[in-house]
């Protein structure tokens, strides 16, 4: 007698399959004509490899690259592919897998001197690897036979990395001859892995693969001079501290040198605010709009309060206008697909009024500056005045600050455009890497705790909306800022760690949320805490997340 298991799928289609059918022919059957490429699924709000038997009644919902979590998957999948090729191709190379950049993963080869005719070897090798639709096989073992393997293989960040968790057992990675370790899940076979390019940017290669928005296929490349440009200073910042992994910070903690690290870091900041703000002064004749945009949680309202000081040193005497001020009364806002206001949209500004007072400040005229009331959802004149002087710039924050069309009447040589983001380049090892937007993500979560009154729950759930107002509202233009700051802290994972596990901890099994508050702690796990956090400058962007700041407390 067959033993029957009733699933359901996306909380609307129900069936029955035989007990131990995997995820994929569950898939399969459902979907034969579906052209997502789907790389795992969400089994009762945990996510399961697509080979995982479902063995009693579940809740499925499939991972395509439109999913945050499936697109982290697809990405290291390819990575894993990328790092066996070139060291087939490569004898003795040592891969690097550094950072995201122009929809892809940027890496780089140590060890030889990259052509396009290595890079056309290289992802060719990829495509026979592909073709030959070869298992991606996991491997549970004690710690130490882990180690060993490592040891044999040379891959001594990997052991550095192994030696700083708790557990006894781990999960390595093995396709064909290579094995390897990564603290996310992988797809199960590389026959998925079909859609990818490879990019030459020197000294290295972009990993070009989907995206959410564009799930199916490759997008078009876009260079990111500037970004490129950000992430390696920050590269050279890491060199200067001789901190780019997790496990080096951690012997920074344990040698009792992280103050120093701390100093550091801060100087290195302060050095770069004070250089903008020099830019900014160099250019004061021109009666400076300064725009300051850049995703959630990058740390905007500090930096903006650093820039502030920095200018009244140079002589200046910046103000600061609120673009929210601005919004259109609530029964004008536009409304999105789903019917609900829109308040992201550059719609939602009244953009004339806001030109309109911009071009009169400029020429020296006094204008009457709006409030906008939230709880009532009205702009109000409540005869608040403001009249500039020459040279006295205006600084306005807001996600839409690089965007020509939010200041459309005043000419760019009379503009300044700043784009602010946590662009970490702190890594687990060498072929893990730390999105930048999870540390965004471990910000907001614990500053929106901490001083918003709003759970972990509540802000995982809502991030998926926070990024599609990104990359609609603030990515497309970051490229046309006049230059960049990266608010990243290569200390911060070990001071953010003992404000978000005791949230993400109390976050249960039962909800949506669980998976990934689970994903963020096994992230945090690699990083020894620092919980006394008297070493930061009470003027310090992390100061904005964690509390003490002496712009707000």
């Amino acid at each position: 007698m067959s033993n029957k298991v009733t699933v359901t799928i996306d909380d609307k289609k129900s069936l029955e399959v035989e007990s131990g059918t995997s995820l994929l022919e569950i898939y399969k059957k459902v979907f034969p004509q579906d052209l997502r490429i789907v790389v795992a699924a969400q089994v009762n709000n945990e996510t399961q490899d697509l080979n995982y038997p479902v063995t009693g009644e579940a809740n499925l919902k499939y991972l395509d690259l439109s999913h945050e979590q499936g697109m982290r998957i697809y990405s290291n999948s390819l990575a894993f592919i990328f790092i066996r090729a070139v060291r087939e191709i490569l004898k003795d190379s040592t891969v690097l897998v550094e950072h995201s950049l122009a929809k892809g993963l940027y890496c780089e080869i140590k060890g030889t001197t990259l052509t396009i005719e290595i890079i056309k070897e290289i992802e060719n090798r990829m495509r026979e690897i592909v073709a030959n639709d070869e298992i991606i096989e996991k491997h549970k073992m004690p710690k130490e036979k882990a180690i060993e393997i490592f040891q044999r293989d040379g891959q001594v960040d990997k052991i550095n990395l192994l030696n700083y968790l708790e557990q006894s057992e781990v999960t390595l990675y093995k396709c064909g001859w290579l094995y390897d370790y990564f603290y996310s899940r992988l797809v199960p076979s590389t026959g998925i892995l079909k859609e990818f390019a490879l990019q030459f940017h020197l000294p290295g290669v972009i990993i070009r693969h989907p995206t959410p928005l564009s799930p199916t296929k490759v997008p078009r490349y876009i260079p990111q001079p500037k970004l490129a440009s950000i992430f390696y200073e920050t590269e050279q910042w890491a060199k200067i501290m001789e901190v780019d992994t997790v496990p080096k910070l951690n012997e920074v903690i344990t040698n009792q040198k992280f103050s120093q690290l701390v100093w550091v870091a801060e100087a290195l900041h302060e050095k770069k605010i004070a250089d903008i703000a020099d830019k900014i002064t160099d250019h004061k004749d021109r009666g400076n709009i300064i725009l300051i945009a850049g995703p959630s949680s990058s740390g905007k309202t500090t930096f903006t309060q650093r820039l502030m000081v920095q200018l009244m040193v140079n002589g200046l005497k910046p103000v600061s206008i609120s673009v929210d001020d601005y919004f259109l009364n609530r029964e004008d806002t536009p409304k999105d697909e789903n019917g609900n206001y829109d308040f992201e949209a550059l719609e939602a500004l009244d953009v004339d009024l806001l030109n309109d007072h911009l071009t009169q400040l400029i020429q020296g005229r006094e204008v009457s500056l709006p409030t906008f009331n939230f709880k009532e959802g009205k702009r109000e004149f409540l005869g608040k005045k403001l009249q500039i002087v020459k040279d006295q710039p205006i600084i306005l924050e807001g996600i839409h600050g690089l965007n020509e069309d939010l200041t459309y009447s005043i000419p760019k040589d009379h503009k300044f455009k700043i784009y602010i983001s946590a662009l970490t380049q702190l890594n687990l090892d060498y072929h893990n890497r730390i999105p930048t937007t999870d540390v965004r993500k471990l910000r907001r979560i614990v500053r929106d705790n901490q001083f918003r009154g709003i759970s972990a729950i509540t802000t995982i759930k809502i991030w998926p909306s926070v990024r599609r107002g990104e990359e609609k509202n603030i990515f497309p233009y970051q490229e046309e800022a006049d230059i960049m700051f990266n608010s990243a802290l290569i200390y911060e994972l070990a001071i953010l760690k003992p404000f978000a596990e005791k949230v993400l901890q109390a976050i249960g099994p039962e909800t949506e949320e669980y998976y990934e508050a689970q994903r963020l702690l096994s992230l945090l796990q690699y990083s020894l805490p620092v919980v006394g956090n008297n070493d930061i400058p009470s003027n310090s962007i992390i100061r904005e997340f964690i509390g003490q700041s002496c712009f707000y407390n």
